[in-house]
């Protein structure tokens, strides 16, 4: 096991949330529109996505990932841990039965044993999941701020067998449907709607594209905690890094080289391993309370979660679930998909987001505009985090009030989706 050393200064001058000062003036709007009881983002930070079994982090532990990021975002924004009311960790694959380690991680952050903490699972939407449960304790006021997490080190631990379950299960279609590999869930999603192989291979390019662009343009670096962290090479040498980017981003992918890839999951499929997710590790941190106590703490307000939604679909085309739970949300929160200047929507496979993206008739140039997971990588826990980390950054670059909206499909057949506001400069 190694510890992880977060580089001190770790936000750039250059970086708009340089300083505590610059953190506040993100808030902004008319009077009329702010509420005291507005469940509102502070700040969020996350590290690097790496490559599993291959990446910077394939021998760190999500302990060591995840107190990276709750450690950097209180130290970014000057809170002391004892002010949070509750911790949410959101995590798939969990060590120790899930609480073990986040506690760990917890321990490891310096926070005091009175701030409880906990994990959530809900698949791929289980960093998402876990601002949802920080915010329903806001708005119950059984707390006033809290952090929602996201961690996953799926090189450490693999997705594989489901595990003990019930004998009845084969004569159920819908539970049956449930143990179907995802990768075939993708395949069901493209027949069934005419999601061509060329579609889906050009909206990976285009994923790719993005992601170089806004890595080389240095996009994601007001969003990363950089790490100093060690690993064991090919050659079984310890080598310390600094890892500051995302190692699954490859700019010089061309479609001619995704056209030549086979299906991944089925012979004469249309999935691939260059027009899906990738297999990754990483952790995300967001810091999020009652927009009452969070202006008597002199705290700023990146963003205001205007709505949320989970919905359930069919479990063998889980990846239709944004398209049922985008609506949802749109819909509490009183706006359209024109109202929306950016979607984020997780990557799980390019036949599902094209779908999805298609039936809402959302314009692509307003989805995932710096790469999604196809280029970024998609450490399951952690994804939904890193998204609104992503989004609200996004949403603050373009310099005016604007909303975005976070969504994922989740295995066995479900969808999430959030709403949020950019206050504006």
């Amino acid at each position: 096991m190694h510890r992880l050393k977060i580089i001190s200064g770790h936000l750039r001058p250059s970086s708009p949330v340089g300083s505590r000062r610059d953190l506040q003036r993100a808030e902004c709007g008319s009077a009329a529109s702010r509420s005291p009881e507005d469940v509102v983002v502070v700040h969020g930070l996350r590290t690097a996505i790496g490559k599993a079994k291959r990446g910077a982090f394939k021998d760190t532990t999500p302990d060591e990932l995840l107190s990276a990021v709750m450690t950097a975002v209180l130290k970014d924004v000057g809170l002391s841990p004892n002010k949070l009311g509750d911790v949410c960790v959101g995590n798939v694959l969990q060590p120790g039965a899930g609480a073990l380690m986040a506690r760990v991680a917890h321990f490891l952050s310096g926070f005091p044993e009175t701030v409880p903490v906990y994990t959530v699972n809900r698949q791929c939407s289980s960093g998402l999941q876990a601002l949802f449960n920080i915010a329903g304790a806001i708005r119950s006021r059984s707390i006033d701020l809290g952090l929602a997490c996201g961690v996953e080190s799926m090189s450490l631990r693999s997705v594989g067998n489901p595990g003990d379950l019930s004998s009845r299960l084969m004569d159920n279609d819908k539970a049956r449907d449930c143990i179907i590999p995802m990768g075939i869930t993708s395949e069901n999603v493209a027949e069934r709607f005419g999601v061509s192989r060329e579609k889906q291979d050009a909206f990976a390019l285009s994923s790719q594209q993005k992601a170089a662009r806004a890595q080389s343009s240095g996009l994601f670096q007001q969003e990363i905690v950089p790490i100093s962290t060690k690993f064991v090479d090919s050659d079984g040498k310890e080598q310390q890094v600094t890892v500051t980017k995302d190692d699954g981003i490859r700019a010089g992918t061309t479609l001619a080289g995704l056209s030549k890839l086979k299906p991944a999951f089925k012979n004469d499929g249309s999935t691939t391993a260059g027009n899906s997710s990738q297999v990754s590790d990483g952790a995300a941190a967001v810091l999020i309370g009652r927009r009452s106590a969070v202006q008597a703490l002199g705290l700023p307000v990146l963003g205001v979660l205007r709505a949320s939604a989970v919905v359930g679909v069919p479990p063998d085309i889980m990846g239709i679930g944004p398209a049922f739970a985008i609506p949802a949300a749109l819909e509490q929160a009183g706006l359209t998909v024109a109202d929306i200047d950016v979607f984020e929507i997780n990557e799980a496979f390019a036949s599902q987001v094209m779908y999805c993206v298609e039936k809402l008739g959302i314009p692509l140039e307003k989805v995932n505009p710096n790469g999604g997971a196809i280029a970024l990588g998609h450490p399951l826990g952690c994804t939904g985090a890193r998204q609104v980390v992503t989004l609200l950054n996004e949403l603050r670059r373009r310099g005016k009030r604007g909303y975005g909206v976070v969504s994922m499909c989740i295995g066995t057949g479900m969808g999430a989706a959030a709403v949020f506001e950019y206050p504006g400069p």
